[in-house]
């Protein structure tokens, strides 16, 4: 089909960061870290491996299904339909949001993006600066925050998440965006083969599992953050811990910067796939 000259921009853009995707290549250091990782857990037995994954993609998907379906993230939804009415004023369901022209849906999901960066820096301001219970809670509230802009983002470009499929995909985008750069093309691939393999998009037929060793990278990063915040919390700058309050608001807002980026692109792609333009 013809695309307007916006749409095949958006789309250059797009093919210009699937091809960085798949050119990273990581450094010695990255994969002896890797290495190191691997060998570490696998010398766990492989009942608490495989008990400890299962119940990280449970807490995973009922927080998932908790944010679906709570009265806040309806109020999101509402104000993302009425945000398209102001272009379409006939708009009545999610799905015919993909009417709109991708640079009026780009509109609409950097309004959400944005909102939630900044809830990510605050997020990270106030871990930095509070007692040990702010620091505890920080790393379930930025899974929050970022579960939930995956929703957002997938509404935005008219993507329901109350189905298998949906919610599947949602926690997969969310699951491949905070994973090491070295391994989001793997994340990538798999997304795109469950799109071509899906037949009615309702239900799930792809691997339920989707948390293993090489997602621990960015808990890990999250667990060294949080003794960072620990060691300067003391420092003050005219009474106020300025340095550990920079370590977290500048940690989950790149965070949910990452996460963002590849969710965006990720429905982006799914649009001009519909089109069948990609």
């Amino acid at each position: 089909m013809r695309l307007t000259q916006r749409e095949q921009r958006v789309l250059d853009e797009l093919y210009v960061w699937e091809n960085k995707l798949y050119d990273y290549e990581p450094n010695d250091l990255q994969l002896a870290y890797d290495r190191y990782l691997e060998r570490t857990f696998s010398s766990l037995p492989v009942e608490i491996q495989e008990r400890f994954f299962t119940l990280l993609d449970s807490w995973l998907f009922h927080l998932h299904s908790f944010i679906q379906g709570s009265q806040l993230q309806n109020d999101a939804k509402e104000r993302i339909l009425s945000a398209g009415r102001v272009y379409n004023p006939d708009l009545e369901t999610m799905e015919e949001l993909k009417k709109l022209p991708i640079e009026q849906l780009e509109f609409i999901a950097r309004q959400q993006i944005a909102r939630h960066r900044l809830y990510s820096f605050v997020q990270g301001g106030i871990s930095g600066s509070g007692g040990n219970l702010v620091l505890g809670v920080d790393m379930p509230a930025m899974a929050v925050i970022n579960l939930r802009i995956v929703q957002l983002i997938a509404m935005t470009y008219g993507y329901e998440v109350n189905t298998p499929f949906e919610m599947m995909v949602a926690l997969k985008v969310f699951h491949t965006s905070t994973m090491p750069s070295r391994m989001q093309s793997a994340g990538w691939e798999e997304l795109k083969n469950d799109l071509d393999q899906a037949e009615d998009f309702y239900f799930y037929q792809g691997s339920d599992d989707f948390t293993n060793s090489t997602w621990l990278e960015q808990p890990i990063k999250q667990i060294f953050k949080g003794m960072a915040i620990l060691m300067f919390r003391k420092k003050h700058v005219q009474g106020m811990p300025i340095l550990s309050m920079a370590i977290g608001a500048g940690a989950n807002y790149q965070l949910t910067r990452r996460v963002t980026d590849f969710s965006d692109k990720f429905y982006q792609m799914r649009y001009f796939k519909e089109k069948g333009a990609w």
